[in-house]
């Protein structure tokens, strides 16, 4: 890869010559000698001439805990590992020192000086360099046999499709790991890879987290307490992925003294959000600085690398979704695996669905009383996503009026003036739908939200007839909440 001109820090320069120097990408005069014997050395494995028996000897410790038809299995595996930063560079590192032998590295990025205290092996004379040549050429030192292949560009949605293609010798990715830290970007890899049923585990934020013992694997339904996380959450719910995604995330609640995501000045808000954006070294990407403590990510990067061994060596899982097909649990050879599974909560959103029907053709029977079959083939634009998304992330399963989990529903906060039904078509083409958004329903418990149909929706009160300012205040600002969500409906 051709060196790329990047400035100069000024205070760099002018506090260190050295460092000057290395603000530039490709600075370092002639290549290390280390380096160059490393690459030839790594030439010569990957072309065979490197004894099979000191290879097993070096994976040893793994060979016994895998079994030797686990470490093939692993040693065979072509493993794409997307973002390269803290997280994905320990995640890579233990990949590579465990014995998978192709591994894809995907990273547009480049090793700073503020990389340092998180990346698992550039050092000072790295800074500058891209992340995904600086992991190849120290891991080279380490498994010369990995065959690596480089990606350096960022990943989206119109790239997936060749980032995440078959290997250089035809093989298709055995597992995707999904180290970004970009929101939009991360639910472009997890929806292809969920569309394309392409096995994956996707790291949540370690930024502002410091405890590793609430670092966990599990469905991304049962993540929580990350906003990352719950934003990635969101996100895919709203595009219908609610389960079927093994994540890596931390437990850990945020609290007084805490770390937390550094806010920007408020002037910089008050110019809008494309001057925000105009702040970003790339475009839709962060700009703030997320405090990171050095160790969170390794710990991250490790535990994603070992559910991916794990589950390639025959490690078994509870059923994350139809396109990840685990290995029946009786024909397991490799290490179980028993991760937090998911909320199982299908049939209760079958339940609401079916009540938020009910309400709306009850509602669309009085508007349009001299019509008996108004609300007949009547349909409603919801699913399942829809509503996981508002119980559990909007309303956090318990009801907005008291607070109750027990029996949740959705049904309208408010009766429209307008009418709530919507026709096209005419005679046995016609098709009948209820106006309904996502912030127009509020969680209640099912005896709540009876008493609120019959009297607003049914009859002739309002919410300021039947709540007080406390709960009206604190279900508006939930639907607001929804209603910022919607656009990524």
């Amino acid at each position: 890869m051709s060196p790329v001109a990047h400035p100069p820090s000024t205070r760099a320069t002018a506090a260190n010559p050295i460092l000057a120097q290395l603000t530039s990408y490709g600075a370092l005069p002639k290549p290390d000698p280390d380096d160059v014997r490393t690459e030839a050395l790594a030439r010569r494995a990957q072309a065979g001439d490197y004894d099979e028996e000191v290879i097993l000897e070096q994976l040893a410790r793994n060979r016994a805990f895998l079994k030797p038809e686990g470490l093939e299995k692993l040693r065979n595996a072509f493993v794409v590992v997307v973002g390269c930063g803290g997280v994905g560079s320990h995640c890579a590192a233990a990949l590579a020192r465990s014995g998978v032998s192709a591994l894809r590295l995907v990273d547009f990025d480049q090793v700073s000086l503020s990389s340092l205290n998180r990346h698992a092996v550039a050092t000072l004379q790295d800074v500058g360099s891209p992340k995904v040549l600086v992991l190849q050429r120290r891991l080279q030192a380490v498994a010369p046999w990995v065959r690596f292949e480089l990606r350096r560009e960022k990943f989206d949605d119109r790239n997936a499709g060749r980032l995440l293609a078959p290997s250089a010798g035809g093989r298709r990715p055995d597992y995707i790991v999904d180290a970004i830290d970009n929101i939009d970007t991360k639910v472009q890899l997890l929806q292809y890879c969920h569309d394309g049923g392409l096995p994956v585990v996707s790291a949540m934020g370690a930024g502002t987290k410091g405890d590793p013992t609430k670092i966990m694997v599990g469905d991304i339904s049962a993540s929580s307490e990350d906003a990352l996380s719950r934003a990635t959450r969101r996100r895919l719910k709203l595009l219908g992925i609610t389960s079927g995604i093994p994540v890596v995330f931390s437990t850990e609640r945020t609290g007084e003294g805490k770390a937390e995501l550094l806010p920007l000045p408020e002037e910089q808000f008050q110019k809008g959000k494309e001057a925000v954006r105009e702040l970003g070294v790339i475009q839709d990407f962060r700009v703030r600085i997320l405090p990171v403590l050095g160790t969170m990510p390794a710990v991250f990067g490790y535990t994603a690398a070992n559910h991916v061994i794990l589950s390639l060596t025959g490690g078994h899982a509870p059923p994350l979704s139809e396109y990840q097909r685990y290995p029946a649990a009786d024909s397991v050879t490799g290490y179980p695996l028993d991760y937090v599974s998911g909320k199982g909560r299908e049939k209760l959103y079958d339940q609401v669905l079916g009540a938020i029907q009910g309400a709306e053709e009850r509602i669309v029977r009085r508007r349009h009383m001299g019509d008996p079959d108004a609300a007949k083939g009547l349909k409603i634009p919801l699913t399942h996503s829809d509503v996981a998304f508002l119980l559990e992330d909007i309303y956090r399963g318990k009801s907005a009026v008291t607070g109750i989990p027990t029996r949740p529903t959705l049904v309208r906060w408010r009766l429209p003036a307008e009418d709530t039904m919507l026709r096209i078509g005419a005679g046995a083409d016609e098709q009948k739908s209820a106006r309904l958004r996502l912030s127009e329903l509020v969680c209640m418990t099912k005896e709540e939200a009876l008493q609120h149909q019959n009297e607003i929706l049914l009859g002739t009160s309002t919410p300021e007839d039947l709540y007080d300012d406390e709960v009206r205040s604190r279900i508006e600002a939930r639907l607001a909440e929804a209603r910022r969500w919607e656009e990524y409906r």
